[in-house]
C-alpha cells in the first residue's frame, strides 16, 4: 500500500506539471529560464518554500535542534525579515532591469567582468555544497526511514550510491527538459503536501510523548527538556544569539535576496506585485517552519534520550519509530518531492547561468536563443553527473550536514551579498572595487576557516565563530570597496535604466504586511527568550 501510494503521489505531480507546461515556449531564454515571466505570487510562494526546505534541512536542522536545541530557529524566523527587504528593496530594483540573473544586473551596475566572477562563485557553490548536499541529505533519510538498505540486500553505503543517483537522474529530468515553470508548478504541489506530511510528524510525536495527547505531549517535553526552547544560544551553542547581528543578517540576505536558486522564483513574476505577494506570502509560512524543520529534533531527543551517534539521523529515526505505517508511502512521496525540488531548483538555475552568462557571453555571442537553451542543458546534465559522483562521499561528514553546508556556502555568500547592497545603495562604487572585495573575501574567507581555525584549535587559542568570521569578512569587503573607489571613482554616477520587461508598481498591502511580519518575528523572540 505504501508503494502504491508513493508511486501515485509523484505521478501525479509530473502529470500536473507536465500539462502546465506545455504551453510555455521553453525554446525562449523567458520561456525556459524563467517561465515565459508568467508566475504568480501562490506558484512562486511554493517554489521558494519547497527549494529551500529539502532535506539538507529538514535532516540537517533537526539534527542541529537534536544537540542544541531552540537557538537553530534563528536560520527560519529571520529569514521571513530577509524576504520582507527583497521584496521591499532589492526585487524592485532587478525587475526594473529585466534580468534573469543575478550576474547580469551586476554586469550592468559594474562590469562585464565582475559578472563573470560572480557567475563563477555560483556555479562553484552549486557543484560543490549545494547539489551534493541536496542529494546526499535525501538519499541518507530515505535510506534510513525506508530501510532501503535491507530492502536491497547491499550495505549503508552502497545503498547511498544507488539513491543518489535515482534521484539526481530523476531531478535532471525534471530541471533539464522542463524549464523553470515545470520546476515551480511541481515544487508548488510538493510544497503542500510537505506542509501537511511535515507537520504531522511533531504530531504524532507529541502524541507518542503524550498517550495520544498532543498537548499533554507538548507539556510533559517543555517539562522535561525547558533548556532546549531557550531562544538565546549560549557561546558554547550551535548558533550563539549575538551571531544574529552578525554572520546570521548575510546568511539570510544573501540566501533569499541574491541566491540565484532561489530569487529566480521571484525574477519569473509576470509582475512586480506578484513577485511581492510571493514573497511575503512565504515569509509568513517561514515563520511556521521551525514546527517542522526544528521541533522533530528535540521531539526525538526526548524519546532517544539524546542517544544517538549520529545526530543527522534524529529526523528519519523519529520519524520510522512513530509514523503510522499508513502514512509510510505518502510520506515518503512527499520527502522525495522536496528532495527533487531543490536538487532541480539549483540545477536548473545552474543551466540558466552557464547558457547566459558564459555560452553566449563567451563562447557564441551571436547565439540563437534555442543553441542557448540546448548548450545550457548539455551543462546541466554534466553538472548533475558531477553532484551525484561526490554526493556520497559526504558520508559522516563531522559536524553535521547542515553546518558542512552553511560554512561552506560562506566562501560566496559574503561577497556576492556586499557588492549587490553597495551596487544598489551606492552609484560611486566601481567594477574595480567590487572585484578586489571578492577575491579578498573568497580568499581570506577560506583561508581563515580551513587553515587559521584548524591550528586555533590545536594551540587552544581563540578563534570566532564562523557567523562572526562572515561578519568580519562582509564589513572589510565594504571597506575595501569603498577606499578603492575613493581614489579611482566612477566618471560618471550609475543610473539604473527601466527596461519594462514587466509592471513595477508595487503591490498596496506591502507595507503593512512587511512590518506584521517584522513584528512577529520580534515577538517570538522576546516570548522564547529565558
Amino acid at each position: 500500500m505504501g508503494i502504491i501510494s508513493f508511486i501515485g503521489f509523484t505521478l501525479l505531480v509530473a502529470i500536473i506539471a507536465y500539462v502546465s507546461t506545455r504551453k510555455t515556449d521553453e525554446k525562449s531564454s523567458d520561456g525556459y529560464f524563467l517561465g515565459g515571466r508568467s508566475l504568480t505570487g501562490p506558484i512562486i510562494a511554493g517554489s521558494l518554500l519547497l527549494t529551500n526546505l529539502s532535506t539538507e534541512q529538514i535532516v540537517g536542522v533537526n539534527g542541529v535542534s537534536f544537540r542544541d536545541g531552540l537557538p537553530i530557529v534563528a536560520y527560519e524566523v529571520l529569514a521571513a525579515v530577509a524576504m520582507v527587504f527583497t521584496a521591499f528593496v532589492l526585487l524592485p530594483k532587478y525587475l526594473k532591469s529585466g534580468i534573469a540573473t543575478i550576474p547580469q544586473f551586476l554586469e550592468n551596475r559594474y562590469s562585464k567582468s565582475t559578472k563573470t566572477i560572480v557567475s563563477l562563485l555560483f556555479l562553484l557553490g552549486y557543484a560543490i555544497s549545494m547539489l551534493p548536499t541536496v542529494l546526499y541529505s535525501g538519499a541518507l533519510a530515505i535510506n534510513t526511514m525506508f530501510d532501503i538498505p535491507e530492502a536491497l540486500g547491499v550495505g549503508p553505503e552502497q545503498a547511498l550510491w544507488i539513491t543518489v543517483w535515482s534521484i539526481g537522474l530523476i531531478g535532471s529530468v525534471y530541471a533539464i527538459f522542463g524549464g523553470l515553470r515545470a520546476v515551480a508548478v511541481s515544487d508548488s504541489i510538493n510544497a503542500v503536501g510537505l506542509i501537511i506530511g511535515g507537520t504531522l510528524i511533531p504530531v504524532f510525536g507529541l502524541m507518542y510523548i503524550g498517550d495520544g495527547n498532543v498537548f499533554t505531549g507538548l507539556t510533559t517535553l517543555t517539562t522535561a527538556l525547558p533548556e532546549k526552547f531557550d531562544i538565546i544560544g549560549g557561546p558554547d551553542s550551535d548558533v550563539p544569539f549575538w551571531t544574529i547581528f552578525t554572520g546570521m543578517i548575510i546568511v539570510n540576505f544573501y540566501y533569499w535576496g541574491t541566491n540565484q536558486a532561489i530569487i529566480q522564483r521571484a525574477l519569473g513574476a509576470k509582475n512586480l506585485k506578484e513577485g511581492q505577494k510571493g514573497l511575503l506570502l512565504a515569509a509568513f509560512l517561514k515563520i511556521l517552519g521551525p514546527i517542522i524543520v526544528v521541533l522533530p529534533g528535540i521531539i526525538a531527543f526526548y524519546i532517544f534520550k539524546g542517544n544517538l551517534a549520529n545526530a543527522d539521523e534524529a529526523y528519519p529515526m523519529l520519524v520510522k519509530k512513530i509514523l503510522p505505517t499508513a502514512f509510510v508511502g505518502f510520506f515518503a512521496a512527499v520527502l522525495f518531492g522536496a528532495i527533487l525540488s531543490s536538487f532541480n531548483s539549483a540545477l536548473n538555475s545552474s543551466v540558466t547561468l552557464f547558457g547566459l552568462d558564459f555560452y553566449k557571453q563567451y563562447i557564441d555571442k551571436t547565439a540563437s536563443d534555442v543553441k542557448i537553451v540546448k548548450a545550457g542543458k548539455i551543462f546541466g546534465a554534466f553538472l548533475a553527473i558531477f553532484s551525484m559522483a561526490i554526493a556520497p562521499l559526504l558520508y559522516g561528514v563531522q559536524g553535521g550536514i547542515f553546518t558542512y553546508l552553511q560554512e561552506l556556502n560562506g566562501t560566496h555568500s559574503v561577497p556576492i551579498l556586499a557588492i549587490v547592497i553597495v551596487g544598489i545603495f551606492s552609484k560611486r562604487v566601481t567594477a574595480r572595487g567590487a572585484n578586489m572585495a571578492i577575491l579578498f573575501s573568497v580568499i581570506t574567507y577560506l583561508v581563515a576557516l580551513y587553515v587559521v581555525r584548524p591550528i586555533s584549535i590545536e594551540n587552544g587559542t581563540y578563534f570566532p565563530h564562523f557567523l562572526h568570521l562572515m561578519g568580519i569578512i562582509f564589513a572589510l569587503a565594504l571597506i575595501i570597496m569603498f577606499t578603492v573607489s575613493y581614489f579611482k571613482p566612477r566618471e560618471t554616477d550609475y543610473i539604473q535604466e527601466y527596461t519594462k520587461q514587466v509592471d513595477i508598481q508595487n503591490w498596496k498591502y506591502l507595507k503593512p504586511v512587511g512590518f506584521s511580519i517584522c513584528g512577529i518575528v520580534l515577538l517570538i523572540y522576546i516570548y522564547f527568550a529565558n
